[in-house]
């Protein structure tokens, strides 16, 4: 499911109201953990978090156009989603998050490539979510997308 929206604050108000709370909780959560130098966007029907083209002007290799996408979250139709790229690019921090997760949280991880997939806002570890938003600034997300890309290159 995707809201067409033009505006972080127009997404919010498009979202259902069983998972507006834990899309707005998230969000502010981003803006306040996030290393510098990500930006805020809204595409895909999602609010997006990424290297803005004035950091990596190559852009997103599937859209060049596009900023380079790190983070997103997004209200599907039975669950809140959180996309991290970072946990299906580095396996160090793929083992950090699931390790502590299965610490932290009681109940299994609903988890795809990248996603994290939440049915109750109220089960959402924030604290633990913020703790991963911090592990990886723009210039660290740069160079493992860099090298995924190179290292995918080479095996054509």
């Amino acid at each position: 499911m995707q809201i067409k929206s033009s505006s972080a604050e127009d997404y919010i108000e498009k979202v259902s109201d069983n998972f507006r709370e834990g899309i707005v909780k998230l969000r502010d959560m981003f803006l306040e953990k996030m290393p510098a130098g990500f930006e805020e966007d809204v595409s895909y029907g999602m609010l997006n978090y990424v290297v803005p083209h004035s950091m990596f002007p190559a852009g997103y290799h599937c859209d060049p156009k596009l900023p380079l996408p790190f983070v997103a979250i997004a209200a599907q139709k039975h669950f809140i989603a959180v996309y991290h790229m970072g946990l299906y690019a580095d396996m160090e921090l793929l083992e950090w998050f699931t390790s502590e997760y299965g610490k932290r949280v009681k109940g299994k991880l609903d988890m795809g490539k990248s996603c994290l997939r939440f049915k109750k806002p109220e089960s959402i570890p924030y604290d633990l979510i913020g703790e991963l938003m911090g592990k990886m600034s723009p210039e660290q997300w740069i160079d493992i997308y860099l090298h995924n890309m190179d290292t995918r290159n080479r095996k054509k």
